[in-house]
C-alpha cells in the first residue's frame, strides 16, 4: 500500500511541476517528503537499499506525472479550470498545517520567523505577478548550451518550493519547446534540459540542505511563506454562487486527499 501512495505522490508531483505557478518543490512539503527526498538523492550511497526503496516508487510516479498525467491536468485546466485549480489549493492548504506539526517547529513562535514568512510570501506573491505579465515568447536559440542552461535554471522551480518552473522557461523562452518535447519525448531537447535540470538540482538540493542544518526554522518559515504564496496563482474565477460551492467543494476534496496520501 505504501509503495502505491508514493507512486501517486510522484504523479502528483510530476505532473503538478508542469503546472504554471506550481513547484514541484511545493508538493513534496505538501506530501511531508522534501526533507527525506533532499536526504535520500544527497546521501544515496549511504543506505543504497532504502533509498531505492524510497526514491524508485516517487521516480516512477513522477515519469508518469510528466508524461502522461500533465497532458491530463492540461486538458482539466482547460475544461475544468475551477474545479481543477482548487483542488491543488485544497492540497497546499491541507499540508501547511501538518508542517507546522513537526517537532522542529513546535514551541514559541520567534518573530524572526514569521518575518521570514511574510517576506517568502511577498516574494511568492511577486512572482505570481510577474507570471501574469509575461509574454510568453519562443527564444532564437536552441542550442545545447542554452537548452542546458534552461534546465539548470529550471531546477530552482524544481529543488524551491514556491519557485515556479514556469516562470524560469518563460524567462528563457523555452516554455512551449520544453512542453512540447516532453509530449513527443523529442530526445534533442529533453536530453540537454535534462543534464541541466539534474546538476541543477544536486547543487541547490546541497544549498537547501545546508540551510536546513543551519537555519531550520528561518528555512522552513520561508518554504512555508513560498507555498502560500503559489495558491495566489491558482484562485479561479467564479462568477456565480454555483462556481463557489463547486471551488469550495473542490478545495475540501483537496484538503482531505492529503490526509489520505499522507
Amino acid at each position: 500500500m505504501k509503495i502505491i501512495i508514493d507512486i501517486l505522490k510522484g504523479i502528483a508531483i510530476g505532473a503538478g511541476g508542469i503546472m504554471p505557478g506550481i513547484s514541484s518543490g511545493v508538493l513534496c512539503v505538501v506530501f511531508g517528503i522534501y526533507e527525506k527526498l533532499i536526504d535520500s538523492i544527497l546521501n544515496f550511497f549511504k543506505d543504497i537499499k532504502a533509498n531505492i526503496k524510497f526514491l524508485v516508487p516517487i521516480g516512477i510516479g513522477g515519469i508518469i506525472g510528466i508524461i502522461i498525467v500533465s497532458k491530463l491536468l492540461q486538458y482539466f485546466l482547460s475544461i475544468y479550470p475551477i474545479q481543477t485549480k482548487s483542488i491543488f489549493i485544497g492540497l497546499i492548504i491541507g499540508g501547511i498545517p501538518l508542517i507546522f506539526k513537526q517537532k522542529q517547529l513546535q514551541g514559541k513562535y520567534k518573530v524572526k520567523n514569521i518575518i521570514f514568512l511574510i517576506i517568502a510570501l511577498a516574494i511568492g506573491i511577486f512572482t505570481v505577478y510577474i507570471e501574469n505579465k509575461i509574454n510568453i515568447t519562443t527564444s532564437e536559440s536552441n542550442s545545447f548550451i542554452y537548452l542546458f542552461l534552461s534546465g539548470f535554471l529550471m531546477s530552482i522551480g524544481i529543488v524551491v518550493p514556491g519557485v515556479s518552473s514556469t516562470i524560469i522557461l518563460m524567462l528563457m523562452g523555452v516554455y512551449y519547446i520544453y512542453l512540447n518535447s516532453v509530449s513527443n519525448l523529442y530526445l534533442p531537447v529533453l536530453v540537454p534540459m535534462g543534464m541541466g535540470i539534474i546538476l541543477g538540482s544536486l547543487l541547490f538540493m546541497k544549498i537547501i540542505k545546508i540551510l536546513l542544518e543551519k537555519f531550520y526554522k528561518e528555512t522552513m518559515y520561508s518554504i512555508i511563506g513560498f507555498s502560500i504564496g503559489s495558491i495566489m496563482v491558482l484562485i479561479p474565477q467564479v462568477t456565480s454562487s454555483v462556481e463557489i460551492l463547486i471551488s469550495i467543494f473542490c478545495i475540501c476534496l483537496g484538503y482531505y486527499s492529503v490526509k489520505f496520501i499522507k
